[in-house]
Parts: C-alpha cells; sequence; structure tokens
C-alpha cells in the first residue's frame, strides 16, 4: 500500500520526535553504593528500589555452614548501569540478572553488579545472587558491646541484626528506607525448628532435612529479618483481640524468670492494638532462645528475639516497637530515637496500665536519679552517633521527651498524636521533624523549644512548670 506524501511527512516527523525522544533520555550510570546514611553511608544501595526478597537457606550447624540462594525483585530508580548489593564476607560463586549470567566485582562488602543489558528507570527486574561460608557476627561499641548479626548456639543460630547485619547472612540494600515484602525458606537438620518472619507457608521434611517457608507480605526492613534455628517448644494460637500468635522458646528456658511469654505478648499486643492503631502485621509472637553471649532482645518484625526470658516490661518494648521501629521506621539511623524512647515511654504506659508505676512517677524517678553533671546528659538523643547510638539516653531521655510532651500537650491529644503517627507512617519511614510537624499540627501548639531542649540540647533540662 502506497503511503500519501502528507502521510510520509507525517510519518518521518513521528520518527525524528521518536529519535529526539531517545536522545533526551538520561543515559544509564551505576548506581551509588550507599543511601548516604549518616552514620552508615555505604548501607543500602541507590538506583533501584527492592520490592521482593526470596532468600532460600540451608545451614548446618555442626560446621556453621550457610549456603544460600537470593533472589531480589527491583524497580530501576534511573537508567542503570550498573549496581551495587551489601554482603559481607561470604562467597559468592554466581549472579544473574534477569535469568543471564551477570558479571561482579567485590570491594569490601559492597557487590558491583553488571548486567548484560542497561536496566531502564521504572521497570522491574531480578537478580539472582548464589553464595556460601560461615557468617561472621560483628562486633564493637554499638550494640551494648555484644556481638550481634548471626550469632550460633549451642543448637542452632540466633539472628537479630539491628542496625547493619543483615548482610552478614543475605545480599540486600541493607538500610531501613528500603523496604521490601519477603519469603524465606530456611532448610536445616531434621529435629530442629527454623523460625522467621511473618507466617509460616508450610514445613516439609526431604531426606534428613526439613525446610520451614516463612512469608512476610507486609514491608519490612532488612535488620528486622531473622532466621532463628533450634530446638524449640512452639506454641501457636490467636490472641483475644483476633491476632495470630506463634510463640518459640528453647526447653532450657521454659521455667526460668516465671514469665508467660506467650500469655503476656498476647495481652500487650491487645492492649497497643487500642491504644496505637490496629496491629499492623499478619502475626505476633516471640522466638526465645538460650543465648548468654548476647545479652540484648531486638523487635524482629511479627517475633521479637529474646536471648532468654525476659521481664514483662521487655515484651511490651519488643512488642510496641512492631508500631514505632518496625512499621514506622527511621529514615536514617540518626532518628533512632523515634524507635528506642517510643519502645521505652511504651513500657511506661504499660506499668502504668497495670496499676504499678504512673508514667509521670517513671519519668522523675529517671530525671531524679541522674544529677545534673551525669554523662547521661550530655547525649545528644536527636542526633547520638553512630557508637552511642543505643545509649540509655536514647532510650531513657527519649521516653522523657514523650512524658514532657505528654504534659504539655493533655492525654487527649498526646494519644490521638501517637495513632496519628503509627497511621500516618503505616509502613514506612520518618524523620524527628515529621513527629514534630505533626505534634504541632495535632495539638496546634508551637512545641520547637520543647524538643530542642530535650533532644538537641546537652545537659539536664528543668523541669516544665506544671
Amino acid at each position: 500500500m502506497a503511503l500519501s506524501r502528507s502521510a510520509r511527512l507525517g510519518a518521518l516527523a513521528t520518527a525524528a520526535l521518536s529519535f529526539c525522544l531517545i536522545a533526551a533520555a538520561p543515559a544509564p550510570r551505576p548506581g551509588s553504593e550507599g543511601v548516604g546514611d549518616p552514620y552508615f553511608p555505604r548501607l543500602g544501595n541507590g538506583g533501584f528500589d527492592v520490592r521482593h526478597y526470596g532468600l532460600d537457606l540451608a545451614y548446618d550447624p555442626d560446621t556453621d555452614r550457610l549456603d544460600g540462594r537470593t533472589t531480589i525483585t527491583a524497580r530501576a530508580t534511573q537508567n542503570l548501569s550498573s549496581f551495587d548489593l551489601d554482603l559481607q564476607k561470604l562467597t559468592v560463586t554466581r549472579i544473574e540478572v534477569n535469568g543471564r549470567r551477570a558479571p561482579f566485582t567485590r570491594a569490601g562488602d559492597e557487590i558491583r553488579i553488571t548486567p548484560r543489558d542497561a536496566l531502564r528507570k521504572n521497570k522491574n527486574f531480578t537478580v539472582t545472587v548464589t553464595y556460601g561460608g560461615v557468617p561472621e557476627p560483628l562486633s564493637g561499641p554499638i550494640v551494648f558491646g555484644s556481638d550481634y548479626g548471626w550469632m550460633k548456639t549451642t543448637d542452632g543460630v540466633f539472628v537479630a541484626c539491628e542496625p547493619n547485619a543483615a548482610s552478614t547472612w543475605f545480599p540486600a540494600s541493607d538500610h531501613p528506607s528500603d523496604k521490601a515484602a519477603f519469603d524465606i525458606r530456611i532448610k536445616a537438620p531434621k529435629g530442629l525448628t527454623s523460625v522467621s518472619n511473618g507466617r509460616l507457608v508450610g514445613t516439609y521434611d526431604k531426606g534428613g532435612q526439613s525446610v520451614a517457608h516463612w512469608r512476610s507480605t507486609k514491608p519490612m526492613a532488612t535488620y528486622l529479618a531473622t532466621a532463628t534455628i533450634g530446638r524449640f517448644d512452639v506454641k501457636k494460637g490467636t490472641t483475644p483481640g483476633g491476632t495470630p500468635i506463634y510463640v518459640a522458646i528453647d526447653p532450657v528456658l521454659e521455667n526460668s524468670n516465671n514469665v508467660d511469654v506467650y500469655g503476656v505478648t498476647a495481652e500487650v499486643t491487645d492492649h497497643w492494638s487500642k491504644i496505637f492503631g490496629p496491629y499492623p502485621f499478619e502475626e505476633t509472637g516471640a522466638i526465645v532462645d538460650d543465648m548468654p553471649q548476647a545479652g540484648f532482645s531486638l523487635e524482629t518484625q511479627t517475633k521479637p528475639v529474646y536471648s532468654a526470658i525476659r521481664s514483662e516490661s521487655t515484651i511490651a518494648h519488643e512488642v510496641a516497637h512492631q508500631w514505632f521501629g518496625d512499621s514506622v521506621s527511621p529514615a536514617s539511623w540518626n532518628h533512632i530515637w523515634l524507635n528506642e524512647g517510643f519502645a521505652t515511654y511504651s513500657q511506661w504506659l504499660w506499668s502504668e496500665h497495670k496499676g504499678t508505676q504512673t508514667a509521670r512517677d517513671a519519668f522523675r524517678a529517671g530525671y531524679d536519679a541522674r544529677p545534673a553533671d551525669s554523662a547521661f546528659w550530655q547525649i545528644t538523643v536527636g542526633d547520638p552517633q553512630r557508637d552511642t547510638m543505643f545509649a540509655s539516653a536514647v532510650y531513657q531521655r527519649g521516653a522523657m521527651t514523650l512524658q514532657v510532651l505528654r504534659e504539655r500537650i493533655g492525654d487527649k491529644d498526646f494519644f490521638k498524636l501517637l495513632r496519628s503517627w503509627a497511621r500516618q507512617h503505616r509502613y514506612g519511614n520518618a524523620t524527628t521533624a515529621d513527629f514534630v510537624r505533626l505534634a504541632e499540627k495535632v495539638s496546634g501548639e508551637q512545641l520547637d523549644e520543647l524538643f530542642t531542649t530535650w533532644l538537641f540540647t546537652k545537659g539536664k533540662p528543668a523541669l516544665p512548670h506544671r
């Protein structure tokens, strides 16, 4: 069929316009090797947004060897010629991008991957990494001087990764600003139980091994992922309020401390659901392991991990984190008080609820116990610095800030603020400035001075006038 002269001219014009649009598109360039976090600049990766992690893990407790195959589904946020993933120590044997083998290089904890074809902005892609080795926990001053990450126990492994240890056992964009859904499959010897986040999809035996498949459909930060393995007594059910619950306890610890972990977790979950708004995830629960070397607990999403049987107050703290830290996560690690100050204040609220001590009395006890020259008052809670990001002041003075705020704006606006905060930033990330703006909006008051004094000014603040 012949084209008319006008049609030919129109076709030429369309072709020229298409050429101009293609020419104007930004050339592919490498994604950044980190997101620029002020405490961990190379954590996370630029140029893409992870949507889903598929982890297939095989663990041998006799040798502590982990073999893994992680498939990441992500969306490119720019035209990418190459991109990075975070992975510490473990040996990578093969990488594929969109099903095709891709070359890679390593520099420290960074893997630089170059796909055969550039990845186009706003398009989804998959990267599959095959790797293995003996994961090494991290150490140093950050987490109370304790090791953290992938930690061997007498019968398996205890996995608690805040703030930067998820990449000790799987390749990731290891920063809380890049949340994703997870499917985690764990193969371990029969007789051991593998517990992870979300809900248990199913288990099956293969030879002398058992495989457990866990699924988290709600967005999760990498540091909140766990793959804790060992001998556990498991109790499952539903809280009185209707939330599924799964609690795994090392039988060595079953009768210590006289804490009903299952009962308290259920009670706390239902109470916080009334105070903070609906429980944000598929399941609540706990993993209690015999891990005295750790000496801490962590709010891993849906199932906090406890290195021993902790107190009722600690359970109240870790379950509160499901709202403050897990669902609403810090945009960067300098905002850590939004996690720890809120969870500590929740402990005070729990004591208030149980009739043992008011939050006001808890505030005054902590305030009065620390003289003005105490080092406690020299931590800048709103920006505590990397090695002191878990200093007691971040917890306690962070909670004090919330009590001062409560007394300033009144209970009605204060509890409305907590619910609004949890609702507006659900499954997302936020900053201290976001919280200050919302507090001012809810209360109708100007609150800059209060937050500057209690979060950003060293020294012991004067008590506010009542």
